[in-house]
């Protein structure tokens, strides 16, 4: 094994998260793709986009920022949600929550949202909430670059904005 693999191999010192590569986290459990496509824990929040309840061509991008916990839901088109209060959640955060711990695990949405979850309690019952806009535009835009590569034919050929990343076992 050369010098360069051992760096990206080795997990005990945390050198794999300086590398320009991520890896894919395969979810804790199954989760249900049609109510929320798109969750993640990035730029300090977990946030995604979920499907509307009532309209089958609307989606909400839904946000909760760690620290504060400040959460945000809206329409890909800034229109705010109905449902959100500052003093519980709406139904599109209920279900970002609860498909964030299917995709990471409880443990690991907790610490990233800086919660501490007593035993035997909810997540959503340790936040302390509040109304707090973040911008839906980037999460949408990532959102709809993963669905971009759903489109892609399948081949082994590379995939010309991501020839940047270095192939798989060519470490040497």
């Amino acid at each position: 094994m050369g010098r360069l693999e051992a760096w990206v191999l080795d997990e005990d010192d945390g050198a794999w998260e300086r590398h320009s590569t991520v890896r894919v986290v395969p979810p804790v459990q199954a989760r249900k793709l049609a109510k929320v496509p798109f969750v993640e824990l990035a730029d300090g929040r977990l946030q995604g986009v979920v499907s509307s309840g009532s309209d089958a061509s609307r989606v909400y991008v839904s946000s909760i920022t760690a620290g504060t916990h400040g959460n945000s839901c809206s329409t890909n088109n800034n229109r705010p949600c109905g449902g959100l209060s500052d003093l519980y959640l709406c139904k599109h955060l209920d279900a970002l929550v609860t498909e964030g711990i299917r995709q990471y695990g409880q443990e690991r949405v907790a610490r990233y949202l800086r919660v501490e979850v007593g035993e035997g309690k909810d997540l959503i019952d340790c936040l302390n909430s509040h109304k707090d806009p973040a911008p839906a535009a980037a999460v949408f835009s990532r959102f709809l670059r993963h669905l971009a590569y759903l489109e892609v034919p399948e081949s082994t050929e590379p995939v010309p904005e991501l020839q940047w990343f270095p192939a798989a076992g060519a470490v040497g």
